[in-house]
């Protein structure tokens, strides 16, 4: 058969044009087939103007600041449709540098909407079949509707609403306390918006250690954030102005309203209509299984990123990308991820970062374990800039010093968890890095810090 391309790729988000750009670098003829803007949802509507709000709203909250400096701050003019246009130009820039460097590397980008019609077959549209060596698939996510609280782009919205709104309500629910929705709670109550979190499992960010997640709820308090955990939520009622829901939890049944109401719990993956049945590819729970190099059960047909039951992270299905080019490309020198070395980051104030086992995940794992934790407030530098809140936690083996997992709450924490992270790649222990010199002062001392407690010898606590 004659191959028009070595590969194409359905989806240009952070799976699709990473895994592109690779394949380049291998010398594969390579296309990508976007229905959307190149970068996909993180670039578009996720990742990066969230993280450009996020920016702002810690501008804005820093006008307390300035008012104990002695400059007063007017207020009166403040306009959120120009912050949302901001976020929008962030969103925009980073799109069209990704199709700068697509067309930099040489790879087809493919306006349309592509559906796989054999092991080597991919149409465009009704006019256009491309024959390829190989298929990526990288159609990423879109946000999950519970039953009964179906979008209407206005009272009740999801994530993208939510980026898109150009003007903010006196008061929101908050339906998921995941990442997003801790993010946009910390987002909107900058702004002023009055915020009800409600998480359905024990705690707020329930994947995430307990303890860390005890001093975000503790943040959040102190900032007028109202938190309902453990809460089951009935159906939402709409009037004109408002919307409400039913929650029950252990202190009972009661009514939370607000004007709107957005529901963060999890996304869906792309795989519905993108021709899998033609090739006999099954899914399971909507995702598509794959093997090593994240291969599918067709020998030909890859899959990466949100599409697979691998954590829905952006630099996840890059990565998961460049196995698969490389395995395509005869270049593999990794077969998957290793899942504990994943770092996951939560743009909050303060930041939460972490990678690896908590203790709870280590002890059923059968390892033996323990944690040395050290405050910020005891690092020099975090009490000098007035962000004293949080803590470095290293999770480790007490009888080798192997480190088997970190978490980090705290300013900075999604900058600073990549030395330990790079510490348990490297197979190095907590003695190496609590005996490693630390630029002082700086938040990384803290880092220093909690290693050495776990040496038991922690100097500024």
């Amino acid at each position: 058969m004659d191959y028009e391309y070595d590969l194409v790729i359905l989806g240009a988000g952070p799976g699709g044009y990473v895994g592109g750009i690779r394949a380049a670098q291998l010398g594969l003829k390579t296309a990508i087939i976007e229905k959307d803007k190149a970068g996909g949802v993180c670039l578009n509507i996720g990742c990066i103007p969230s993280k450009a709000l996020i920016h702002q709203a810690e501008i804005f909250r820093s006008t307390e600041q300035l008012e104990n400096m002695g400059v007063k701050v007017d207020l009166k003019e403040f306009d959120y449709a120009k912050v949302q246009a901001e976020s929008r130009k962030a969103a925009d820039s980073l799109s069209k540098g990704v199709q700068y460097l697509l067309k930099k590397n040489k790879i087809d980008f493919i306006e349309g909407t592509g559906t796989i019609t054999g092991a080597h077959e991919v149409s465009v549209g009704k006019d256009r079949s491309i024959k390829a060596r190989n298929i990526m698939i990288a159609t990423g996510s879109r946000p999950r509707e519970l039953e009964g609280f179906g979008f209407d782009g206005k009272q009740i919205i999801n994530s993208n609403d939510a980026l898109m709104m150009t003007s903010l309500p006196k008061s929101m629910i908050i339906l998921g306390a995941g990442a997003i929705g801790c993010e946009f709670a910390h987002i909107l109550s900058s702004f002023g918006v009055e915020i009800q979190l409600v998480e359905m499992l024990e705690h707020i960010l329930p994947t995430e250690d307990a303890d860390t997640a005890q001093l975000l709820a503790r943040s959040f308090k102190k900032r007028k954030i109202r938190m309902y955990t453990g809460a089951k939520a009935s159906a939402p009622k709409k009037s004109k102005d408002k919307v409400s829901i039913e929650i029950e939890d252990k202190k009972g049944s009661r009514t939370l309203e607000a004007e709107s109401l957005l529901v963060v719990v999890g996304r869906v993956p792309n795989t519905g209509d993108i021709g899998l049945d033609s090739v006999g590819i099954s899914t399971k729970k909507g995702f598509i299984p794959t093997g090593d190099y994240y291969r599918s059960s067709v020998e030909s047909i890859y899959a990466v990123g949100d599409v697979i039951d691998s954590p829905q992270l952006a630099h996840v299905a890059s990565k998961e990308a460049e196995i698969a080019v490389e395995h395509m490309a005869g270049k593999a020198e990794t077969v998957r991820i290793d899942p504990t070395l994943i770092p996951a980051a939560v743009y909050t104030e303060p930041e939460v970062a972490g990678f690896g086992f908590t203790e709870e995940g280590a002890a059923k794992q059968g390892h033996e374990v323990t944690s040395a934790v050290f405050p910020y407030r005891g690092a020099g530098k975090s009490v000098a800039i007035g962000k004293t809140d949080g803590q470095v936690k290293i999770i480790y083996n007490p009888k080798t010093g192997e480190l088997l997992g970190a978490r980090i709450i705290g300013t900075q924490a999604t900058d600073l968890i990549h030395e330990l992270l790079l510490a348990r790649s490297s197979e190095l222990l907590s003695e190496d890095i609590s005996r490693m010199i630390h630029a002082h002062p700086t938040l990384s001392e803290a880092i220093m810090e909690a290693a050495r407690a776990a040496e038991g010898w922690a100097i500024h606590i």
